[in-house]
């Protein structure tokens, strides 16, 4: 069975001290408190501070509490999958937290790892049977997307009449135009380039791809997603507009905004990063993405090595140039 750090109280006996008669001895206990959570990192002999940052995050967006300690409890493989699984101690209460789709159980509730993990893994079965969405933290900078989704995919699962399916349509009309609008914010449009109309879905959507797939080596991708795109607008607009509009082409409609959703932040992501297959210290390919919400004014995305800890984070470069 595994402890955390910050649950564990030392004690120790002390020399025995004389309580001021004769033959009288008692025994000196100390230390019998546990140790602060914020002073635990320390004495963690393995840390990941860009992914212990982001479980903070999380936790903190979760619940409005503050974290105290974060701290990798082990990885569990499951039919292939990895899970990561990790105890996080805050102000108020003590979090499990378990990725692959990411969710926290409170420690008071679920006091038991195996049995959480077993939970998390069914209820994670369950969600991913109902939606092919994206992994809920990687829409971190792509929340008002990720809402306008959930809220199609609850209106599809209660809807009957014609026109409840025609409502969906514009949803997910206003989705796709929201799309472009996070898009924008993140992928840099040459000045010299003429901007379409805000309106324009197809118009905003193929210059942001010719910019996300440049390149000749591109050329089939960017004709896909390009063709993708358009072709998912127009099928929202016709839901919208359907008047005998029925379950079946809600749930197409819905699954191709999903999926198209999920390729151009791919693509966005990718574009941010620079697209980095190695480590340029040590080689690795072990190259993770994260989102931090305060570089910049929008916030942006920022590479590390899970293998020698390298970070392209603006702070970790102008640390390194002070040494330097």
């Amino acid at each position: 069975m595994w402890l955390g750090l910050a649950s564990l109280s030392f004690q120790w006996d002390a020399p025995a001290m004389s309580d001021g008669k004769e033959g009288g001895k008692t025994d000196c206990v100390v230390h019998d408190h546990p140790v602060p959570p914020e002073e635990m990192a320390r004495y963690s002999p393995v840390r990941d501070p860009d992914a212990e940052q982001d479980i903070a995050r999380y936790v903190e967006l979760e619940t409005e509490q503050d974290v105290k300690h974060v701290e990798k409890v082990k990885e569990e493989y499951v039919l292939g999958a990895k899970y990561e699984i990790w105890d996080v101690v805050t102000d108020e209460d003590r979090w499990w937290v378990i990725t692959n789709l990411t969710n926290l159980y409170s420690q008071k509730h679920f006091p038991s790892l195996d049995y959480t993990l077993s939970f998390h893994i069914g209820l994670m079965m369950r969600l991913r049977s109902r939606s092919s969405s994206e992994e809920e933290s990687d829409y971190e900078p792509f929340e008002e997307l990720h809402r306008r989704q959930q809220q199609a995919h609850n209106r599809h699962e209660r809807a009957i009449e014609p026109e409840e399916f025609q409502a969906i349509g514009l949803m997910l009309r206003e989705c796709l135009l929201s799309l472009i609008a996070a898009l924008r914010r993140h992928v840099l449009v040459p000045h010299d380039v003429e901007h379409p109309k805000n309106a324009d879905f197809v118009g905003w959507f193929e210059l942001l791809m010719n910019i996300l797939c440049p390149g000749s080596s591109n050329k089939q991708l960017r004709h896909y997603i390009k063709a993708l795109g358009k072709e998912t607008w127009q099928l929202a607009n016709w839901l919208a507009h359907d008047r005998d509009a029925n379950s079946a082409a809600s749930s197409i409609c819905i699954h191709s905004c999903d999926t198209l959703l999920g390729h151009a932040i791919q693509l966005t992501v990718r574009n941010r990063t620079g697209d980095i297959d190695a480590c340029p210290r040590c080689k690795s390919r072990d190259i993770r993405s994260h989102y931090d919400r305060y570089i910049g004014p929008d916030g942006d995305y920022y590479s590390t090595c899970g293998s020698c800890g390298w970070s392209d984070h603006p702070e970790t470069h102008a640390k390194d140039s002070n040494v330097e």
